[in-house]
């Protein structure tokens, strides 16, 4: 164990049994692991990608765009497979870092997974199906993302290619979020990596109300969430806790959009009292 790991796994006072078994979970997963310096820190696996007998399609949602990502990088010369970081699939008790028995046994009911991903036709689908085509690539994009702050903190900057479910919370997925990875990767590193503060810059043109409401109590987390105000998750209740929000309409313009972002991202640099909502 390292000389952090070691320091990390102390008892904390105060600390109840849950937050001992969280800890201990963190301490034991063997998703953070050392990556050689001939690897890139760009972290994607091709069993991001998911293909359901084509049933996918019909939701908006691009489930191959990762791989199209990496492939257009290869393609350009601004990154070579072979450099490429492989992580590993979140186990049920990395998950359990966050989710609750609860949320995680509902994912064993097709008609759970369908709802969350907004997609009708899963509900006809044997669950064992919809675990090894759907859920498997979602856990590990989590992977990838817990790994990938890990891979930040050594090398100064990283990617995850998937992942960055902001609609799933600790208890509740949707928007076609089934694990709330975002809240799973800044757990590990307040943990594994000595971390106190964390800055969550949320640019999706949707509300990121799953780690909006995990951490809506947690004064090491400042959430700056830049969003259209007009579209899905109209999560009025989770907007309380956005320390800065952007409220963007649609058909803002590209310039417009730069400039109002650039102003965001002046406030959190001259505002070090985070722990205040």
């Amino acid at each position: 164990m390292s000389s952090s790991s070691a320091a990390a796994g102390a008892s904390v006072p105060g600390a109840t049994p849950a937050d001992a078994l969280r800890r201990n979970r963190i301490i034991s997963s063997k998703l953070y692991f050392d990556v050689p310096g001939s690897k890139a820190p760009v972290v994607y696996s091709t069993a991001y990608d998911i293909a359901f007998l084509g049933i996918e399609k019909m939701h908006p949602f691009d489930s191959s765009k990762w791989g199209r990502i990496c492939r257009f990088l290869t393609k350009e010369g601004h990154l070579e497979k072979n450099r490429v970081v492989e992580p590993l699939e979140a186990s049920r008790e990395d998950l359990l870092v966050v989710h609750t028995e609860a949320y995680l046994n509902s994912l064993k009911s097709s008609f759970r997974v369908a709802a969350i991903v907004e997609v009708p036709p899963l509900t006809l689908i044997p669950n064992w199906l919809v675990q090894q085509r759907l859920l498997y690539p979602f856990r590990k994009q989590v992977g990838g993302s817990i790994l990938s702050a890990k891979l930040a903190l050594e090398r100064g900057w990283a990617i995850n290619v998937g992942g960055g479910f902001h609609h799933c919370s600790a208890e509740e997925g949707g928007g076609f979020c089934a694990y709330a990875d975002i809240t799973l990767c800044i757990q590990f590193a307040f943990v594994r990596l000595d971390i106190s503060r964390v800055m969550i810059i949320d640019l999706d043109a949707h509300q990121g109300n799953g780690h909006e409401k995990d951490f809506a109590h947690d004064g090491r987390v400042y959430i700056l969430d830049m969003y259209n105000a007009g579209i899905y998750p109209f999560d009025h209740a989770a907007k309380r806790y956005i320390d800065q929000k952007v409220e963007l309409v649609s058909g803002t313009e590209t310039d417009d959009y730069l400039d109002q972002l650039d102003k965001a991202l002046k406030v959190p640099s001259h505002y070090y009292r985070w722990g205040a909502r």
